[in-house]
């Protein structure tokens, strides 16, 4: 056990994601389905040619996936080289000749110094109708383009132990969402609150007659409020949950290798919504103020959850791992002392006395951004992930990971916004070396250096992001103004103003 534990501290590994099984979406595409007709966009950027040699097939499919970028970014096979190149660090933007990103989004991103073979963010931005599938009365309803919804969506994936789950989510999950909203299409409309239940098809399995159905009513004197926006909400809660079980199911035929990071934006009816699954983060610089729009799940901040998992399902565990937290390593010469300890249930700390079991590898430890579930994963949720096994071990991970987001929502249409109002939403990249205060002071010194409907702005301050969280080649490294290490991970920056011309109105 003990060279197990060296072994897994030594390689330690970062990522997020999981979920119980739910039936599939009817109408969605698999990953190498045609996708359904959509607003004209240009093609992918090319895959980079597979190298010479005695590579095998499965290889090369897996260089050629995780080497894609953006499809916005309309990068030539040279552009992907330069994209590539972890010396050069050149940050790639769509270009001003090209077809603008809705809103006038700004974007930018950059490849790590060297800590992965190729960028294994991914970033996806669009346009997306749906059309109802039934009405509220049960009928099926006339196709008419005047009866549907659109939403606009921004997704970025931070990839970690391979791009394949990044690459996958940014060409589906929109998918998934636009399944989902489509039992929605009218309710959404409609002012009246939500019907309770939605009529099923005559004859169509798990249709019954509701004089057959006797359940006591003494204990439901009312029915639960429930909005329009909650049922958003759920839907993109089940997309999640859907792209998850996607990925599980075609992980071995279309090289959906390691998980990834999910943070996305969805517009609709005058709503923001921002779900975060992972440690990416999204905030609002409004007049100068600074509103939080998500937080990063990690071993510390989700330390209670799987806890309490562990606690509850103790076999999950295999006998390795002790759910307990201490404040370091018991050693074998503590048994029978007194030592600080916290369970599922404690934000504090206390003494219990050190046994046996005690003395099992922490399912949680380290502190920061080396807290680690089992001694390899640095974040607990996400998607993918579904081969990620304790290193040495056969003990799978995936338990304890969570494809559920978080799901914030802000309401555009309760304030007035000026074109200096952004929502910024990067990968860790970003955070990890940038507060929210620094970006919030790159915002005002940016755009005001650009007239107010100027729609490049937002892209030169997505540039400038990057660029200062990337910083200046050095002799030890990339180092920002104040000399300390710059992000050697992927960075990825979406820029969404919030006021101004060609915004939401």
């Amino acid at each position: 056990m003990l060279n197990r534990v060296r072994s897994a501290v030594a390689h330690l590994v970062s990522s997020g994601g999981a979920p119980p099984s739910r039936p599939k979406s009817p109408d969605l595409p698999n990953a190498t389905s045609a996708p359904p007709a959509a607003p004209p966009q240009a093609p992918r950027s090319p895959p980079a040619r597979a190298g010479s040699g005695g590579a095998t097939p499965a290889r090369t499919v897996e260089a050629r996936a995780s080497f894609s970028r953006p499809t916005f970014l309309q990068l030539s096979p040279g552009g992907l080289r330069r994209a590539d190149d972890h010396a050069g660090r050149a940050v790639q933007s769509p270009p001003d000749t090209g077809r603008r990103l809705p809103w006038s989004t700004g974007y930018a991103e950059v490849i790590n110094a060297g800590k992965s073979r190729h960028n294994e963010d991914q970033a996806c931005c669009e346009v997306v109708y749906v059309e109802g599938r039934r009405s509220v009365s049960g009928a099926p309803r006339e196709p008419s383009r005047g009866q549907g919804l659109c939403f606009y969506y921004w997704g970025l994936f931070d990839g970690h132990a391979g791009g394949g789950a990044a690459e996958m989510a940014s060409r589906l999950l929109h998918r998934h969402i636009r399944e989902q909203l489509k039992d929605l299409v009218e309710i959404l409309q409609d002012p009246l609150p939500p019907p309770l239940c939605l009529p099923s098809t005559p004859g169509a399995p798990g249709s019954s007659d509701s004089s057959q159905l006797v359940g006591p009513q003494s204990c439901w004197s009312s029915q639960k409020e429930v909005t329009h926006e909650s049922l958003v909400v759920g839907a993109i809660e089940n997309a999640f949950q859907l792209m998850d079980e996607q990925m599980a199911r075609e992980r071995r035929g279309h090289q959906v290798e390691g998980g990834c990071c999910a943070l996305v934006v969805v517009y609709l009816l005058g709503k923001v919504y921002v779900a975060n699954a992972g440690d990416s983060r999204a905030i609002i610089v409004r007049n100068g103020e600074i509103i939080p729009m998500s937080r990063e799940f990690t071993p510390e901040t989700e330390r209670q959850r799987l806890q309490l998992l562990g606690f509850l399902k103790p076999e999950l565990l295999g006998g390795e791992f002790t759910h307990l937290e201490f404040p370091r390593r018991v050693q074998p010469k503590e048994l029978g002392q007194r030592m600080l300890y916290r369970d599922q249930n404690m934000t504090g700390w206390a003494y219990k006395k050190i046994e046996l079991e005690d003395l099992r590898f922490p399912l949680v430890c380290g502190e920061g951004k080396k807290a680690r579930v089992m001694a390899t994963i640095g974040v607990t949720r996400g998607l993918g992930d579904h081969n990620l096994r304790v290193c040495s071990s056969t003990l799978p991970i995936k338990p304890f990971l969570s494809c559920f987001p978080e799901v914030r929502v802000y309401d555009l249409t309760q304030y007035e916004h000026c074109p200096d109002d952004v929502l910024v939403l990067g990968t860790d990249g970003l955070w990890d070396v940038t507060s929210d205060c620094e970006v919030a002071a790159t915002v005002d010194r940016v755009l005001s250096a650009y007239e107010p409907n100027d729609p490049s702005r937002y892209t030169a301050l997505a540039q400038a992001l990057v660029l200062g969280a990337r910083g200046t080649p050095r002799d030890r490294g990339w180092r920002l103004p104040n000399n300390k290490l710059g992000s050697g991970d992927d960075i990825s920056v979406f820029v969404i103003p919030l006021g101004g011309p060609g915004s939401y109105s």
